[in-house]
C-alpha cells in the first residue's frame, strides 16, 4: 500500500507536468510565428518578436527553461530580427 503523501506527490508531478508542456509548447509556437513572420516579411514581425521575447522571459520565470538557455535563444532571435532589418 502506497503512502498517502506518495499518492499527493504523483498528483503534483503530474499537475506541474501539464503546466511546464503547455508553457513549453506555449513558448515554441511563438517563437516559431516569429520565424514565419520574419521569412514572409510581415509588417507585424517587430511585435511577434516582442511576444516571442516575453514567452521566453516567462518560461525561464517559471522555471521550464534556465537562463542561461532563455539569454541565448533571446540573442539568436534578437540576432536574426537585426539581421533581416539591415538586409531588408
Amino acid at each position: 500500500m502506497a503512502k498517502k503523501s506518495s499518492l499527493k506527490r504523483l498528483r503534483q508531478i503530474q499537475k506541474r507536468t501539464l503546466r511546464n508542456a503547455s508553457l513549453r509548447s506555449w513558448l515554441r509556437t511563438a517563437i516559431k510565428k516569429f520565424e514565419k513572420a520574419l521569412a514572409a516579411g510581415e509588417a507585424d514581425v517587430e511585435e511577434k518578436l516582442r511576444f516571442a521575447l516575453r514567452a521566453i522571459d516567462k518560461a525561464w520565470s517559471k522555471g521550464i527553461i534556465h537562463k542561461n538557455t532563455a539569454a541565448r535563444k533571446k540573442s539568436r532571435l534578437m540576432k536574426k530580427f537585426n539581421k533581416n532589418r539591415l538586409a531588408g
